[in-house]
């Protein structure tokens, strides 16, 4: 497919003239000093030109990429959903489309949701047609005349890779919610000032992840630790694929190293959990009855000013028949805070009875377990090395200092992968 060196029978260049090679069945490989001629058929009217040796790397990751991204067309079934949209974009043209305001939308959603799955699809074997282009244009040109587009070529190859990677992992956000927005909830757990300062250092991490990726984060609740740290936090992430992406993160957070707190600089391991719900629509139906939720309201804890230290803004909503809890305090009036609850506890209760059999959404929660030692799904050891390893994909790295610094796109990537496994992977060892 992409032009390299003919086999054949090979000689050194020994400088006579390159026209004289040609009429002996001889064509340039390489627009190098140490250039090979490959001996190759002679056309029977047209001299043939010097071919451009384009590098086996290059050649190897243009292959690559093309096979990756055939393996996605078929995955996705970019045709089918071609002729969805052209089905439904038929529709919408209809006189009386818009009779049904509710249908239309719903119509009108599934059609984008085609499209955000095709368009990048076809965007990118457009790419793929322009480098095979360029390296047809390449292989045709005389040796040393393309040298530009060469490196071109080769720097295109990279830039797919990466590209074609990307697009591997969109596919895998194929969820009914993982294009909605998200709300995390960091606990911490057992260990008082310990897992309080690891509550914290995780809700950093998240929210410098968020950055990164350009999602915004809206505090929803946070309680202070005694002592440092945090012991709960709840923050929303919005952003395309937010839910998608860190629902990865959902479980039990483990953390090795020697104590800030400990004059006898002792190790000590520290436990936090991390929960994930995705943000339901409005349109989605969860009935709550108002006799089963208890109601509090309190003074927010946190940072705000007079206003929100002095008066009774917070609020935490309890359901009595499962058992959640939500509190809010970012707002400082009562009601905002009473609305916003009520929307995260919506989307719990919705996470909480997505399957029909009972004993399959116990086993999807008790993911998290309990707070403590077996339920982790990811280590972060300090000390006497540096490593954080997840436990679930057997992922890892030493570079600790980039992951706290919300470098966490390797364990989500490979995490979804993986095809996205629950719980700990018994063969990976904990590392102590």
């Amino acid at each position: 497919m992409y032009a390299s060196a003919p086999a054949g029978r090979k000689r050194p260049f020994d400088g006579r003239g390159r026209d004289a090679d040609r009429a002996h069945g001889f064509a340039a490989a390489g627009a190098n000093p140490a250039l090979i001629w490959v001996e190759k058929e002679p056309h029977p009217c047209i001299p043939e030109p010097s071919a451009m040796y384009i590098p086996p790397e290059t050649r190897a990751h243009l292959e690559e990429v093309e096979r990756r991204a055939g393996h996605l067309w078929k995955f996705l079934d970019v045709p089918g959903k071609q002729a969805a949209i052209a089905r439904l974009e038929e529709q919408m043209g209809a006189a009386t489309f818009w009779d049904s305001q509710k249908a239309a939308q719903k119509v009108i959603a599934e059609c984008n949701g085609y499209k955000n799955t095709v368009g990048p699809q076809v965007a990118f074997r457009r790419k793929i047609d322009d480098a095979k282009t360029l390296a047809e244009l390449i292989a045709e040109s005389p040796d040393g005349t393309a040298d530009a587009e060469l490196e071109e070529l080769r720097s295109l190859a990279e830039t797919l890779l990466v590209e074609v990677a990307d697009i591997e992992i969109a596919a895998f956000l194929s969820g009914p919610h993982d294009k909605s927005n998200a709300i995390v909830t960091v606990k911490a757990g057992a260990g008082g000032t310990e897992s309080n300062d690891w509550a914290d250092m995780l809700f950093r991490m998240y929210t410098r992840w968020a950055e990164r990726r350009g999602f915004k984060v809206e505090i929803e609740d946070i309680a202070e630790g005694e002592g440092a740290g945090i012991s709960l936090a709840t923050f929303r992430l919005e952003g395309p694929n937010a839910y998608g992406y860190v629902k990865a993160e959902r479980g039990v957070h483990r953390l090795v190293r020697i104590s800030p707190f400990d004059a006898n600089a002792r190790r000590h391991t520290s436990f936090c959990s991390v929960d994930v719900v995705a943000e339901i629509d409005d349109d989605i139906d969860i009935e709550i009855n108002e006799a089963d939720l208890r109601v509090d309201v309190y003074r927010s804890s946190g940072k705000g000013g007079q206003h929100v230290n002095k008066t009774e803004s917070a609020v935490r909503l309890t359901h009595i028949p499962t058992g959640l809890v939500v509190a809010c305090q970012r707002e400082r009036s009562q009601v905002k805070n009473r609305a916003l609850a009520m929307k995260i506890l919506r989307a719990r209760i919705y996470e909480k009875t997505l399957d029909d059999k009972r004993a399959e959404m116990e086993k999807y929660y008790g993911e998290k377990g309990d707070i403590g030692w077996g339920n982790q799904i990811r280590s972060y050891v300090f000390q006497p090395y540096q490593m954080v390893k997840d436990l679930r994909t057997g992922v890892e790295t030493g570079n600790i200092q980039a992951v706290m610094d919300g470098d966490i796109d390797a364990f989500i990537n490979g995490w979804l992968r993986a095809g996205g496994p629950r719980t700990r992977n018994k063969d990976i060892k904990i590392e102590d």
